[in-house]
């Protein structure tokens, strides 16, 4: 099919509307077979993520892209690939690689097995290696169950809850704040150890998630940041959760002036201004590299570090430059 559409934005009148009813519009009235084929050959992006259902219901402003070729799964996205650091009847403790949804879309919860292995999320390959480590069939295990999750483009170390108590119990332990993660970026320019501390909400006024000034409103976000090592116009960071926002450490950063190399959502500047990434990181270098917290039936202090993956490796090296040391 050659069928070519430039990126687009779903109209208030689109919202509402499938996925595959805007596109065959769109497109001036292929056949609904051809749309579903574009769909189902991993064409559509919605967003920043690849959407393989025809019959998501759309929302208004949510960006739609038409891929020229087909975009593979990730060559990480395999369940025997998947580095499995710890395995008890109540946790399981993985290697999130990058380019993988931790969780799966709502819209997209009542797919098929045969369906979810097209797309598969975290979650899904997590369960697909616990079955095999186990000698199981994955549909005879009891689901996994979200304690917390990672942005798709951000790589390093998840827990999923086993089991009813781990769930409440590794969820205490996160509303507590108590639940060790730590996070490994680079970042323009020269940042010192610092504290970063605002009340967050979902709109800033442009659409996107950000600080306010104004007293009671959002929900309080800490992030400790210390200096792991100046490199060649970049710094690299180690960010500390004291809480656990979505995009804590991305917004924080951004809007300290410094943001994620390769980020490409908090952009902006407060005067209306884009930040010109030119540091030709291979996606976001943003990577959770230490993970700790009590064991939710015996209590045991577990903890694991996952140094940076390769490419950000590479990414680091390439920066690092000949003559430079690491910080004091």
């Amino acid at each position: 099919m050659s069928f070519t559409l430039a990126p687009f934005t779903v109209a208030p009148q689109e919202a509402g509307f499938t996925l595959a009813k805007i596109l065959r519009s769109r497109l001036g009235g292929p056949s609904w077979n051809d749309v579903r084929k574009l769909v189902a050959a991993r064409r559509v992006k919605v967003g920043d993520a690849i959407c393989s259902d025809e019959a998501r219901r759309m929302k208004e402003n949510e960006l739609v892209v038409l891929l020229e070729h087909p975009k593979p799964l990730p060559r990480t996205a395999h369940p025997e690939r998947l580095v499995v650091r710890h395995l008890d009847e109540h946790v399981v403790v993985v290697e999130k690689p990058s380019g993988v949804n931790t969780v799966r879309h709502p819209a997209e919860l009542e797919w098929s097995e045969q369906r979810r292995e097209l797309d598969p999320t975290l979650q899904d390959l997590t369960q697909w290696a616990v079955a095999h480590q186990l000698g199981r069939d994955a549909r005879d295990l009891s689901r996994l169950r979200i304690v917390h999750r990672l942005d798709k483009e951000t790589s390093g170390l998840v827990v999923f809850a086993r089991s009813a108590l781990a769930e409440r119990e590794l969820g205490l332990q996160f509303r507590k704040h108590t639940v060790v993660r730590r996070y490994l970026t680079v970042v323009p320019g020269i940042l010192s150890a610092q504290t970063i501390r605002s009340n967050l909400i979902d709109d800033r006024g442009d659409g996107r998630r950000g600080s306010t000034k104004l007293p009671g409103v959002g929900k309080e976000a800490v992030t400790h940041v210390s200096l792991e090592e100046r490199l060649s116009g970049y710094t690299l960071l180690s960010c500390r959760l004291e809480t656990g926002r979505t995009h804590q450490i991305r917004i924080h950063l951004s809007e300290a002036g410094h943001p994620v190399c390769g980020e490409k959502v908090y952009v902006k500047k407060p005067n209306g201004e884009m930040f010109d990434d030119q540091s030709e990181a291979p996606r976001l270098a943003l990577h959770a590299t230490e993970l700790g917290f009590e064991h939710p039936a015996t209590g045991e202090h577990l903890h694991w570090s996952m140094p940076l993956p390769g490419d950000l490796t590479k990414f680091v090296e390439r920066l690092r430059g000949k003559n430079l040391s690491p910080a004091s």
